[in-house]
C-alpha cells in the first residue's frame, strides 16, 4: 500500500476517535448529559492517551513476530499492554493533579481507575493490530503480485530464449545443406532468414505482436524451408478471414509448423503440410496437419524437444483459460489445433 494510503487509513482511524470522544460534548450541549468544565480537556487528554497508546503498540508489533516461537509473541505482548497501562496510569493522575489541579479527594488512585486505563489501552490496542494486519496484508498481497509479474516475465523471457535458438539452429542446417550442394536458392535462403531475424530480434520481444506480422513472418519461415521441398505446393497454407486489428503471442504458431516439417513424412504427394488460420471476432483458430508414416508416427510418439513444450506453457501464461489445445492422429496423419479466444 503506498505511503500517502496508509496516512490517510490512519487519519480516517483518528477522526472517528475523536468524533466518539467529542459525542459526550455534543449531548452535553444539547442538555442530554451533565456539563462539567473538565469536558473538553477530558476529551483531548483522552484523545492523546489513546494516541499514545496506539502507536506504541503498533511500532512494537513488527518486533513481535520476529520470534520463533508463538508462545513468546503472546507473552511479550501482554506485557507490552501492562507496561503501556503502567505508563498511561501516572501521565493520566499527573494531568489532572498538576495541570488542571483537581482536589486530591477526586484523584484517589481505585482497582476502577486502573482497570480503566487498562481497558482503554486494550480497545486501542485491537484497533492498532487490526489496522496493522490490514496494511500488512495489501503489502503483502502487492509484492505477491509484484514477485509473479516478475516472475512470469523472466519466465516468457527464457521461454523465447529458448525458442529463438532453436529455430535458428534448424533453420542454419537447412542453408547449410544448400551451400554443401551449391544451389542458386542460398543467396534468397539467407535473406529470408535476415528477415526473419528481424523480426525475432526487435518484434517477439513484444507480449503481443499484430497478427498480420505473425503470419508475414510464418509465410517467409514457410518459404525458406519450402526451398528445401520439390514440388514447390508441398506446403499449403489457407487463411480464412481478416487477420488486420488483432494480435497475438509472438512466434506462438511457429513451434507446430517446425515440428510438422521435422517430423512430417516426406514421401507423400502434395501437398504434405495443411496449415489453416480461421480468425473471426470471437476466435482465432492454427491448424496444422501433417502426414506420417507408421514408422514416423511411432517415433514421433517418443520425440522430445523444447518446442511443443515450451509454446504450451507460454500459452499458459499469457492465455491461461482463453486457449485450448489437441493433438490428433488419424490414420497416417498428425494434426495440432490450436483456439485462442479473441476477446
Amino acid at each position: 500500500m503506498k505511503t500517502k494510503y496508509k496516512i490517510l487509513v490512519h487519519l480516517i482511524f483518528w477522526f472517528y476517535i475523536v468524533n466518539q470522544s467529542v459525542a459526550n460534548t455534543y449531548f452535553a450541549m444539547a442538555g442530554k448529559v451533565e456539563a462539567t468544565s473538565y469536558l473538553y480537556q477530558d476529551v483531548f487528554w483522552t484523545t492523546f492517551l489513546n494516541f499514545l497508546a496506539f502507536y506504541t503498540i503498533y511500532f512494537c508489533l513488527p518486533f513481535l513476530f520476529r520470534y520463533k516461537y508463538k508462545v513468546l509473541s503472546v507473552v511479550f505482548g501482554l506485557l507490552i499492554f501492562i507496561a503501556t497501562t503502567a505508563i498511561r496510569l501516572p501521565l493520566d493522575y499527573g494531568f489532572w493533579k498538576y495541570i488542571m489541579c483537581l482536589p486530591e479527594k477526586d484523584l484517589i488512585i481505585q482497582s476502577s481507575w486502573m482497570w480503566n486505563e487498562f481497558r482503554m489501552v486494550f480497545i486501542t490496542g485491537i484497533y492498532s493490530i487490526l489496522i496493522h494486519f490490514t496494511i500488512s496484508w495489501f503489502d503483502s498481497q502487492k509484492l505477491k503480485a509484484e514477485l509473479l509479474n516478475q516472475t512470469k516475465t523472466s519466465e516468457l523471457a527464457l521461454l523465447r530464449s529458448q525458442i529463438n535458438p532453436h529455430f535458428l539452429f534448424n533453420t542454419l542446417n537447412n542453408i547449410y545443406s544448400l551451400v554443401y550442394k551449391k544451389s542458386d536458392d542460398a543467396p534468397e535462403a539467407l535473406m529470408k532468414l535476415s528477415s526473419i531475424m528481424r523480426y525475432t530480434l526487435y518484434d517477439s520481444n513484444a507480449d503481443k505482436v499484430l497478427l498480420s506480422k505473425e503470419v508475414e513472418y510464418l509465410k517467409s519461415f514457410i518459404e525458406l524451408q519450402q526451398l528445401r521441398f520439390k514440388p514447390d505446393n508441398f506446403v499449403k497454407f489457407n487463411i480464412t478471414g481478416d487477420t488486420e486489428g488483432f494480435t497475438i503471442a509472438p512466434m506462438i504458431f511457429i513451434p507446430f509448423v517446425e515440428n510438422a516439417f521435422k517430423h512430417g513424412s516426406k514421401k507423400v504427394d502434395s501437398p504434405g503440410i495443411i496449415i489453416t488460420l480461421n480468425v473471426d471476432d470471437k476466435k482465432t483458430i492454427f491448424e496444422v496437419m501433417n502426414f506420417v508414416t507408421t514408422e514416423e508416427k511411432s517415433n514421433k510418439d517418443t520425440v522430445g524437444g523444447i518446442g511443443l513444450q515450451n509454446v504450451k506453457r507460454r500459452l499458459e501464461l499469457l492465455y491461461k483459460d482463453k486457449y485450448k489445445i489437441s493433438l490428433s492422429q488419424p490414420e497416417n496423419q498428425y494434426i495440432v489445433k490450436l483456439e485462442i479466444d479473441n476477446k
